[in-house]
């Protein structure tokens, strides 16, 4: 065997192994931390700890995604920084070499890494966080998440055996099936306004929304107080589903055809054409971690500052997860393309990184 291929399959079981320990720390964190949030909530609800755990269960693959690039970003530190203490890069170096060869296997990792996450791990993320909006709903009654964006509420406008009426929620689930702070507004046929009716929840049953807890307001009498109340509709759980889902909640691979249904149905897909580009630039952006990693940690020890070129490590990778949401936004707005806010910063991040290691290593 030669000794590139010996260092490669070196280097590439190191990065593997502080991969795994950093992220399997990072679930561990997660777990715990929301297990103990939920925990703090259970105590005003009756709920049992084996639903406490099973929600922490259900939330922790759509969160741990997103501590995945960081995950990346400090096995990459942690296996660069190792292998110069021990002087084994600078042996590799006295070889011939370059910085390119022992950066490749953290490099191809990475890579694999990202296209696993987004068509294995990001359907199950996806199919979990939709039963912990579900399972959360029914123990605490609301819902952990608001359904869009920060300060958004949500209109939906129908038909059914009674007649046109206009929904208004706070937040749904993730599936779009169960609201929350419910106003429906009912209109006759001719689009006269009929009745109100002010609900704390909805639920979409064949046929039928299920209205519970609310007051009933018709013109001329008082206000009537229903546990239950039911409003028709001619909108199946899967039309309720392209018009409410959010893009968390929908797998990688189905989210094209929900784009163009939500074309085709003249809905806005932003948010699930960016979420989608998202995806697919996932394995550039670890790539670009890795990168930004080799730039502060091939340092030799003897040259001295590795703390603050470290720190400068993870100052520059929490940027670049910044500007990723602050651009993802700026997409979200249609300020730019979804394409141009999911690739742009790791694109960036990319060429910014190949650019100071050439300037390092033959500058």
């Amino acid at each position: 065997m030669s000794v590139d291929r010996t260092m490669t399959v070196y280097l590439s079981k190191r990065f593997l192994l502080n991969l795994a320990a950093v992220f399997g720390t990072c679930i561990a964190l997660i777990f715990l931390i929301d297990s103990v949030e939920n925990l703090r909530r259970a105590g005003n609800h009756d709920v049992g700890i084996g639903t406490v755990l099973l929600l922490s269960f259900y939330r922790l693959p759509s969160l741990t995604e997103l501590v995945l690039p960081f995950a990346v970003l400090f096995a990459a530190m942690m296996t660069f920084l190792m292998l110069t203490k021990s002087l084994e890069l600078v042996v590799a170096r006295s070889v011939g070499m370059s910085v390119w060869q022992f950066c490749a296997p953290a490099l191809i990792i990475a890579l694999l890494v990202g296209i696993a996450a987004t068509t294995l791990y990001n359907p199950l993320a996806a199919d979990f966080k939709a039963r912990h909006e579900a399972l959360f709903a029914e123990a605490f009654g609301s819902y952990s998440t608001p359904f869009g964006f920060a300060g958004q509420s949500i209109w939906l406008r129908q038909d059914g055996v009674d007649g046109p009426s206009v929904l208004h929620a706070n937040a749904a689930s993730g599936d779009g099936q169960r609201l929350r702070s419910v106003t429906a507004i009912m209109f006759d046929g001719n689009g006269e306004f009929r009745e109100r009716f002010e609900a704390r929840s909805a639920r979409l049953e064949n046929g039928n929304w299920r209205l519970t807890n609310g007051w009933l307001i018709q013109p001329g009498m008082p206000p009537q107080f229903h546990q239950s109340y039911l409003l028709s509709t001619y909108l199946s759980k899967s039309q309720v589903a392209e018009r409410l889902a959010s893009a968390e909640t929908i797998s990688f691979w189905d989210l094209p055809e929900q784009i163009e249904i939500a074309q085709r149905a003249g809905l806005p897909a932003i948010q699930y054409k960016l979420q989608y580009q998202t995806l697919l630039a996932r394995p550039l952006l670890l790539c670009a971690m890795v990168l930004i990693a080799a730039t502060v940690s091939l340092r030799v020890f003897r040259f001295g500052n590795i703390g603050r070129m470290i720190l400068g490590g993870v100052v520059a990778g929490f940027v670049l997860y910044v500007v990723s949401k602050l651009v993802g936004d700026f997409g979200t707005a249609g300020a730019v393309t979804p394409f141009a806010a999911a690739w742009t910063p790791p694109l960036v991040a990319t060429l910014l990184g190949s650019t100071v290691l050439l300037y390092q290593e033959d500058g």
